[in-house]
Protein backbone atom coordinates (compact mmCIF):
# COMPACT_ATOMS: atom_id res chain seq x y z
CA UNK A 1 0.00 0.00 0.00
CA UNK A 2 1.40 3.38 -1.00
CA UNK A 3 1.90 6.13 1.54
CA UNK A 4 -0.61 8.35 -0.29
CA UNK A 5 -3.32 5.69 -0.04
CA UNK A 6 -2.80 5.36 3.69
CA UNK A 7 -3.02 9.11 3.89
CA UNK A 8 -6.38 9.15 2.09
CA UNK A 9 -7.66 6.42 4.44
CA UNK A 10 -6.52 8.33 7.47
CA UNK A 11 -7.81 11.64 6.18
CA UNK A 12 -11.24 10.06 5.74
CA UNK A 13 -11.03 8.49 9.20
CA UNK A 14 -10.35 11.88 10.80
CA UNK A 15 -12.97 13.63 8.65
CA UNK A 16 -15.69 11.06 9.46
CA UNK A 17 -14.92 11.22 13.16
CA UNK A 18 -13.18 8.78 15.45
CA UNK A 19 -11.91 8.14 18.97
CA UNK A 20 -8.46 9.61 19.56
CA UNK A 21 -7.18 8.88 23.07
CA UNK A 22 -4.44 11.20 24.33
CA UNK A 23 -1.53 8.84 25.02
CA UNK A 24 -0.08 8.92 28.56
CA UNK A 25 3.58 8.41 29.45
CA UNK A 26 4.53 5.25 31.36
CA UNK A 27 7.52 5.87 33.61
CA UNK A 28 9.41 3.69 36.08
CA UNK A 29 10.41 4.59 39.65
CA UNK A 30 13.47 6.46 38.30
CA UNK A 31 11.15 8.55 36.11
CA UNK A 32 12.64 6.96 32.99
CA UNK A 33 10.53 5.75 30.05
CA UNK A 34 9.02 2.33 30.81
CA UNK A 35 9.05 0.93 27.26
CA UNK A 36 7.16 -2.26 28.10
CA UNK A 37 4.17 -0.51 29.66
CA UNK A 38 4.27 2.33 27.13
CA UNK A 39 3.95 -0.23 24.34
CA UNK A 40 1.19 -2.05 26.26
CA UNK A 41 -0.81 1.19 26.46
CA UNK A 42 -0.58 1.69 22.69
CA UNK A 43 -1.70 -1.89 22.07
CA UNK A 44 -4.56 -1.45 24.55
CA UNK A 45 -5.94 1.60 22.75
CA UNK A 46 -5.69 -0.13 19.37
CA UNK A 47 -7.37 -3.33 20.57
CA UNK A 48 -10.08 -1.27 22.28
CA UNK A 49 -10.85 0.08 18.79
CA UNK A 50 -9.41 3.59 18.88
CA UNK A 51 -9.23 5.19 15.44
CA UNK A 52 -5.90 6.76 16.24
CA UNK A 53 -3.63 8.15 18.93
CA UNK A 54 -2.56 11.61 20.03
CA UNK A 55 1.04 11.46 21.23
CA UNK A 56 3.23 14.20 22.71
CA UNK A 57 0.14 16.09 23.86
CA UNK A 58 -0.74 17.43 27.33
CA UNK A 59 -1.54 13.93 28.66
CA UNK A 60 1.87 12.70 27.44
CA UNK A 61 3.39 15.53 29.56
CA UNK A 62 4.84 18.54 27.80
CA UNK A 63 8.03 17.98 29.85
CA UNK A 64 9.04 15.10 27.54
CA UNK A 65 10.57 17.89 25.45
CA UNK A 66 12.94 18.90 28.26
CA UNK A 67 14.31 15.39 28.83
CA UNK A 68 14.91 14.32 25.22
CA UNK A 69 11.88 12.02 25.07
CA UNK A 70 9.80 13.78 22.40
CA UNK A 71 11.16 11.84 19.42
CA UNK A 72 11.58 8.46 21.21
CA UNK A 73 8.00 8.52 22.55
CA UNK A 74 6.56 9.48 19.14
CA UNK A 75 8.64 6.78 17.43
CA UNK A 76 7.65 4.09 19.93
CA UNK A 77 3.93 4.77 19.47
CA UNK A 78 4.21 4.82 15.67
CA UNK A 79 6.28 1.61 15.53
CA UNK A 80 4.01 -0.19 17.98
CA UNK A 81 0.88 0.81 16.08
CA UNK A 82 2.34 -0.18 12.70
CA UNK A 83 3.41 -3.61 13.93
CA UNK A 84 0.23 -4.29 15.96
CA UNK A 85 -2.52 -3.63 13.42
CA UNK A 86 -2.93 -3.40 9.67
CA UNK A 87 -5.95 -1.07 9.73
CA UNK A 88 -5.40 2.66 9.15
CA UNK A 89 -4.56 4.44 12.41
CA UNK A 90 -4.59 8.23 12.62
CA UNK A 91 -1.39 9.34 14.33
CA UNK A 92 -1.56 12.88 15.71
CA UNK A 93 1.51 14.52 17.26
CA UNK A 94 1.34 17.24 19.86
CA UNK A 95 3.14 20.40 18.71
CA UNK A 96 4.16 23.06 21.22
CA UNK A 97 6.26 26.18 21.72
CA UNK A 98 6.95 29.30 19.71
CA UNK A 99 7.05 29.12 15.91
CA UNK A 100 10.58 27.77 15.47
CA UNK A 101 10.02 24.96 17.99
CA UNK A 102 6.56 24.07 16.66
CA UNK A 103 7.92 23.87 13.09
CA UNK A 104 10.81 21.64 14.22
CA UNK A 105 8.38 19.35 16.06
CA UNK A 106 6.10 19.23 13.01
CA UNK A 107 9.06 18.17 10.86
CA UNK A 108 10.08 15.52 13.40
CA UNK A 109 6.53 14.15 13.58
CA UNK A 110 6.08 14.14 9.81
CA UNK A 111 9.43 12.36 9.38
CA UNK A 112 8.29 9.60 11.75
CA UNK A 113 5.07 9.22 9.74
CA UNK A 114 2.53 11.16 11.80
CA UNK A 115 -0.46 12.36 9.82
CA UNK A 116 -1.33 15.56 11.66
CA UNK A 117 -0.22 17.87 14.44
CA UNK A 118 -2.30 19.07 17.39
CA UNK A 119 -1.11 22.64 17.83
CA UNK A 120 -0.92 23.94 21.40
CA UNK A 121 -0.98 27.73 21.55
CA UNK A 122 -0.06 27.95 25.24
CA UNK A 123 3.30 29.53 24.37
CA UNK A 124 1.52 32.31 22.45
CA UNK A 125 -0.24 33.86 25.46
CA UNK A 126 1.10 37.36 24.86
CA UNK A 127 0.75 37.30 21.08
CA UNK A 128 -1.99 39.08 19.13
CA UNK A 129 -4.52 37.05 17.11
CA UNK A 130 -2.74 38.25 13.94
CA UNK A 131 0.55 36.85 15.24
CA UNK A 132 -1.08 33.58 16.28
CA UNK A 133 -2.63 33.16 12.81
CA UNK A 134 0.83 33.74 11.28
CA UNK A 135 2.22 31.10 13.63
CA UNK A 136 -0.50 28.59 12.65
CA UNK A 137 0.02 29.24 8.93
CA UNK A 138 3.76 28.61 9.29
CA UNK A 139 3.26 25.28 11.08
CA UNK A 140 0.48 24.24 8.66
CA UNK A 141 3.05 24.41 5.85
CA UNK A 142 4.82 21.47 7.53
CA UNK A 143 1.97 19.12 8.51
CA UNK A 144 -1.86 18.98 8.41
CA UNK A 145 -3.12 20.74 11.52
CA UNK A 146 -5.63 19.96 14.21
CA UNK A 147 -6.42 23.25 15.94
CA UNK A 148 -6.69 23.27 19.73
CA UNK A 149 -8.87 25.51 21.89
CA UNK A 150 -7.55 24.75 25.37
CA UNK A 151 -9.23 25.78 28.61
CA UNK A 152 -7.42 28.65 30.38
CA UNK A 153 -7.13 26.64 33.66
CA UNK A 154 -4.35 24.55 32.09
CA UNK A 155 -2.70 27.23 29.97
CA UNK A 156 -5.16 28.01 27.21
CA UNK A 157 -5.44 31.37 25.45
CA UNK A 158 -8.90 32.92 24.99
CA UNK A 159 -9.59 33.36 21.27
CA UNK A 160 -12.45 35.04 19.39
CA UNK A 161 -14.92 33.59 16.91
CA UNK A 162 -13.14 35.71 14.31
CA UNK A 163 -9.84 34.02 15.16
CA UNK A 164 -11.44 30.62 14.53
CA UNK A 165 -12.91 31.87 11.23
CA UNK A 166 -9.42 32.84 10.11
CA UNK A 167 -7.89 29.63 11.46
CA UNK A 168 -10.47 27.44 9.70
CA UNK A 169 -9.65 29.20 6.42
CA UNK A 170 -6.03 27.95 6.54
CA UNK A 171 -5.56 25.38 3.77
CA UNK A 172 -3.99 22.54 5.70
CA UNK A 173 -6.29 22.62 8.74
CA UNK A 174 -8.22 19.33 8.92
CA UNK A 175 -9.82 19.41 12.38
CA UNK A 176 -10.16 21.40 15.59
CA UNK A 177 -10.10 19.99 19.11
CA UNK A 178 -12.52 22.17 21.03
CA UNK A 179 -11.72 22.04 24.74
CA UNK A 180 -12.43 25.34 26.47
CA UNK A 181 -14.77 23.55 28.97
CA UNK A 182 -17.14 26.43 28.29
CA UNK A 183 -20.33 26.50 26.20
CA UNK A 184 -19.94 30.11 25.02
CA UNK A 185 -16.39 29.55 23.78
CA UNK A 186 -17.31 26.23 22.24
CA UNK A 187 -19.96 28.04 20.18
CA UNK A 188 -17.38 30.69 19.20
CA UNK A 189 -15.35 27.99 17.46
CA UNK A 190 -18.39 26.50 15.73
CA UNK A 191 -19.52 29.95 14.56
CA UNK A 192 -16.02 30.72 13.30
CA UNK A 193 -15.77 27.50 11.30
CA UNK A 194 -19.26 28.08 9.88
CA UNK A 195 -18.40 31.67 8.91
CA UNK A 196 -15.32 30.37 7.08
CA UNK A 197 -17.59 28.01 5.13
CA UNK A 198 -15.34 25.23 6.39
CA UNK A 199 -17.73 22.89 8.22
CA UNK A 200 -17.38 20.27 5.47
CA UNK A 201 -13.57 20.51 5.45
CA UNK A 202 -12.67 20.96 9.13
CA UNK A 203 -13.83 18.17 11.43
CA UNK A 204 -14.99 19.25 14.89
CA UNK A 205 -13.54 17.19 17.73
CA UNK A 206 -14.60 17.54 21.34
CA UNK A 207 -12.09 17.90 24.12
CA UNK A 208 -14.72 19.20 26.54
CA UNK A 209 -14.38 16.65 29.34
CA UNK A 210 -17.35 18.19 31.15
CA UNK A 211 -19.71 17.43 28.24
CA UNK A 212 -18.19 14.59 26.22
CA UNK A 213 -21.29 12.62 25.28
CA UNK A 214 -23.57 15.61 24.74
CA UNK A 215 -21.01 17.19 22.41
CA UNK A 216 -20.98 13.93 20.44
CA UNK A 217 -24.74 13.70 19.93
CA UNK A 218 -26.09 17.27 19.92
CA UNK A 219 -27.01 18.97 16.67
CA UNK A 220 -25.72 22.56 16.57
CA UNK A 221 -27.64 25.04 14.43
CA UNK A 222 -25.42 27.86 13.17
CA UNK A 223 -26.90 30.92 11.47
CA UNK A 224 -24.92 32.93 8.97
CA UNK A 225 -26.50 35.61 6.78
CA UNK A 226 -29.93 34.13 7.44
CA UNK A 227 -28.91 30.61 6.43
CA UNK A 228 -29.02 27.83 9.01
CA UNK A 229 -26.41 25.08 8.92
CA UNK A 230 -26.69 22.07 11.20
CA UNK A 231 -23.34 20.85 12.44
CA UNK A 232 -22.14 17.94 14.56
CA UNK A 233 -18.98 17.15 16.46
CA UNK A 234 -17.40 14.31 14.50
CA UNK A 235 -15.18 12.73 17.14
CA UNK A 236 -13.19 13.31 20.29
CA UNK A 237 -9.56 13.78 21.22
CA UNK A 238 -9.46 13.47 24.98
CA UNK A 239 -7.17 12.73 27.90
CA UNK A 240 -10.25 11.25 29.55
CA UNK A 241 -10.30 8.61 26.83
CA UNK A 242 -6.84 7.38 27.91
CA UNK A 243 -8.73 5.35 30.55
CA UNK A 244 -11.69 2.95 30.24
CA UNK A 245 -11.16 3.29 26.50
CA UNK A 246 -13.08 0.21 25.34
CA UNK A 247 -16.12 1.53 27.17
CA UNK A 248 -15.57 5.06 25.77
CA UNK A 249 -15.62 3.64 22.24
CA UNK A 250 -18.97 1.92 22.88
CA UNK A 251 -20.34 5.24 24.13
CA UNK A 252 -18.96 7.03 21.07
CA UNK A 253 -20.63 4.54 18.74
CA UNK A 254 -23.96 5.04 20.55
CA UNK A 255 -23.65 8.82 20.21
CA UNK A 256 -22.73 8.53 16.55
CA UNK A 257 -25.78 6.33 15.91
CA UNK A 258 -28.02 8.92 17.58
CA UNK A 259 -26.91 11.73 15.26
CA UNK A 260 -29.25 13.02 12.61
CA UNK A 261 -32.28 11.40 14.28
CA UNK A 262 -35.40 13.25 15.43
CA UNK A 263 -34.88 12.13 19.02
CA UNK A 264 -32.11 10.91 21.30
CA UNK A 265 -32.76 8.20 23.92
CA UNK A 266 -33.10 9.74 27.39
CA UNK A 267 -30.80 7.06 28.83
CA UNK A 268 -28.03 8.12 26.47
CA UNK A 269 -28.51 11.78 27.39
CA UNK A 270 -28.40 10.84 31.07
CA UNK A 271 -25.12 8.95 30.59
CA UNK A 272 -23.39 12.28 29.88
CA UNK A 273 -23.69 13.25 33.56
CA UNK A 274 -22.16 9.97 34.72
CA UNK A 275 -19.20 10.29 32.36
CA UNK A 276 -18.70 13.88 33.56
CA UNK A 277 -18.77 12.64 37.16
CA UNK A 278 -16.06 10.07 36.34
CA UNK A 279 -14.00 12.84 34.80
CA UNK A 280 -14.30 15.01 37.91
CA UNK A 281 -12.43 12.37 39.89
CA UNK A 282 -9.87 11.43 37.27
CA UNK A 283 -9.18 15.04 36.29
CA UNK A 284 -9.12 16.53 39.79
CA UNK A 285 -11.76 19.18 39.20
CA UNK A 286 -11.78 19.95 42.94
CA UNK A 287 -8.22 21.29 42.62
CA UNK A 288 -8.52 23.04 39.27
CA UNK A 289 -7.18 20.03 37.31
CA UNK A 290 -3.81 19.95 39.07
CA UNK A 291 -3.88 16.15 39.34
CA UNK A 292 -5.42 15.39 35.94
CA UNK A 293 -2.45 13.44 34.55
CA UNK A 294 -1.72 11.52 37.75
CA UNK A 295 -5.43 10.73 38.06
CA UNK A 296 -5.43 8.98 34.68
CA UNK A 297 -2.23 7.19 35.69
CA UNK A 298 -3.92 5.89 38.85
CA UNK A 299 -6.78 4.30 36.88
CA UNK A 300 -4.27 2.65 34.53
CA UNK A 301 -2.10 1.55 37.48
CA UNK A 302 -5.08 -0.18 39.09
CA UNK A 303 -5.59 -2.13 35.86
CA UNK A 304 -1.91 -3.11 35.58
CA UNK A 305 -1.28 -0.94 32.50
CA UNK A 306 1.16 1.27 34.42
CA UNK A 307 3.60 0.50 37.22
CA UNK A 308 2.99 3.71 39.14
CA UNK A 309 1.80 7.32 39.06
CA UNK A 310 5.17 8.95 38.41
CA UNK A 311 5.24 12.12 36.33
CA UNK A 312 8.41 13.72 34.94
CA UNK A 313 7.83 16.62 37.35
CA UNK A 314 8.08 15.22 40.90
CA UNK A 315 5.69 17.98 42.05
CA UNK A 316 2.97 16.56 39.79
CA UNK A 317 0.85 13.94 41.50
CA UNK A 318 -2.57 13.31 42.97
CA UNK A 319 -4.12 16.15 44.96
CA UNK A 320 -5.28 15.77 48.57
CA UNK A 321 -8.63 13.97 48.47
CA UNK A 322 -8.28 12.90 44.85
CA UNK A 323 -7.60 9.22 45.63
CA UNK A 324 -10.86 9.07 47.60
CA UNK A 325 -12.69 10.65 44.66
CA UNK A 326 -11.19 8.07 42.25
CA UNK A 327 -12.25 5.32 44.70
CA UNK A 328 -15.79 6.75 44.69
CA UNK A 329 -15.95 6.97 40.89
CA UNK A 330 -14.62 3.43 40.44
CA UNK A 331 -17.21 2.16 42.91
CA UNK A 332 -20.25 4.14 41.67
CA UNK A 333 -19.51 3.82 37.97
CA UNK A 334 -17.93 0.35 37.91
CA UNK A 335 -20.18 -0.59 34.96
CA UNK A 336 -18.50 2.13 32.86
CA UNK A 337 -15.03 0.70 33.42
CA UNK A 338 -13.34 -1.73 31.03
CA UNK A 339 -11.55 -3.68 33.76
CA UNK A 340 -12.65 -7.06 32.39
CA UNK A 341 -11.43 -6.20 28.88
CA UNK A 342 -8.04 -5.12 30.21
CA UNK A 343 -7.73 -8.15 32.48
CA UNK A 344 -8.43 -10.51 29.57
CA UNK A 345 -5.74 -8.97 27.35
CA UNK A 346 -3.09 -7.48 29.64
CA UNK A 347 -0.54 -10.28 29.35
CA UNK A 348 -0.72 -10.14 25.53
CA UNK A 349 -0.14 -6.36 25.59
CA UNK A 350 2.77 -6.64 28.02
CA UNK A 351 4.46 -9.43 26.01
Amino acid sequence: MHHSEIKADVRKLIADGTVLPAHPLALDADRALDVRHQRALTRYYLDAGAGGLAVGVHTTQFAIRDVGLYRPVLELAAETAASWTKRPVAMVAGLAGATRQAIAEAQTARGIGYHAGLLSLAAMKLASEDEIIGHCEAVAREIPLVGFYLQPAVGGVILSADFWRRFAAIDNVIAIKIAPFNRYRTLDVLRGVAAAGALDRVALYTGNDDHILLDLMLPFDLRDKGVTTRAYFKGGLLGHWSVWTASAIKQFEMCKAARGKDSVPADLLALDARVTDCNSGFFDVANNFHGCIAGCHEVLRRQGLMQGLWCLDPAEGLSPGQMAEIDRVCREHADLSDDAFVKANLQKWLA
